[in-house]
């Protein structure tokens, strides 16, 4: 018999202004263990150094993380110009440097460049596998590697500040897998002044924002506190992307157990993918046909 995973049986979205320094991972333990839920994960990595939205899922709101994980994302970031450096941010050495400062219209006409679809390479020190091994485990091994370009939509990409001649303050609305490094270190190349990140925020992820967030101190000192379920949001928050069904009573029981049920839907084709709510919470995603939600992901939220 398997053995019964420890902690609460709660389930939602909790909203991380993280702080520079912990890991992504490191946060999501942090939150998993103060509210000591039994399952964690969160919704689009942040490098140790940045800072800003980092969506954390509790108990089964994790099963909604591929719906933020494929939302748009906004980044405000400043650009050290003149300076490239292996890692495409401040941590990493200098490779190479450039006396060329380009004035700000040469900056904003460059920046179309980089606006609708494209095709970015990943940073060298990234997440991404190459033959099957992290590619920053390679690089840390002194091994440059071949990244096949990857395609990625930015919605927007925009100048907000030069607040002196060797830094560019930018904002960027993109979707899923963009690179801010990457953005910066070839913002730098086509400049010809090369270029890498020297700050880095994430404002805003699919329904989350960051003026809505709280901080890991905010978490720390109510940990294991009834008061902490404040802070805690709907699993439905992260089905927000996608549009909404209702189930009657028979179909929420039928998809509860992994069926199709009826539901009544308002401008939705046959297909769609959405999801289907019960007297306010959520039921099940899946596809909707002739009247019916063929479910894929079942929500067992005891409601």
């Amino acid at each position: 018999m398997a053995r019964k995973r420890k902690g609460r049986d709660i389930s939602g979205w909790v909203v991380i202004d993280k702080p520079a320094g912990p890991t992504s991972t490191a946060v999501v333990n942090k939150v998993r263990w103060a509210f000591d839920a039994r399952k964690a994960g969160h919704a689009g990595t942040l490098d140790p150094d940045a800072t800003g939205v980092l969506a954390i899922a509790l108990g089964e709101a994790t099963k909604t993380v591929p719906y933020i994980t494929d939302a748009m994302k906004a980044y405000v970031f400043t650009v050290r110009l003149g300076i490239s450096t292996n890692t495409d941010d401040a941590e990493g050495e200098v490779i190479a440097t450039s006396d060329l400062r380009p004035d700000d219209a040469t900056i904003k006409e460059a920046l179309h460049r980089f606006v609708g679809d494209i095709e970015q390479v990943p940073p060298q020190f990234s997440a991404v596998k190459i033959d099957g091994q992290r590619a920053y485990k390679r690089a840390r091994e002194g091994e440059t590697m071949e990244i096949a370009a990857r395609p990625l939509f930015v919605e927007s990409l925009i100048m907000l500040d030069r607040p002196d001649a060797d830094h560019v303050t930018l904002e960027m609305v993109c979707g899923k897998g963009g690179y801010v490094r990457s953005i910066a270190r070839d913002l730098g190349d086509v400049l010809g002044c090369k270029g890498h990140v020297r700050e880095l925020r994430r404002t805003w992820s699919g329904p989350f924002d960051v003026d809505n967030a709280v901080t890991l101190a905010q978490i720390e000192e109510l940990a294991k506190t009834p008061d902490l379920d404040a802070f805690l949001g709907p699993l439905e928050m992260g089905l927000q992307e996608l549009p909404e069904v209702t189930a009657s009573s028979e179909g929420a029981i039928k998809l509860r157990n992994g069926n199709p049920g009826m539901v009544f839907a308002k401008d939705v084709e046959y297909g769609d993918e959405c999801w289907a709510s019960h007297e306010g919470h959520a039921v099940a995603v899946g596809t909707f046909k002739s009247g019916e939600l063929h479910p894929s992901r079942v929500f067992n939220t005891g409601e």
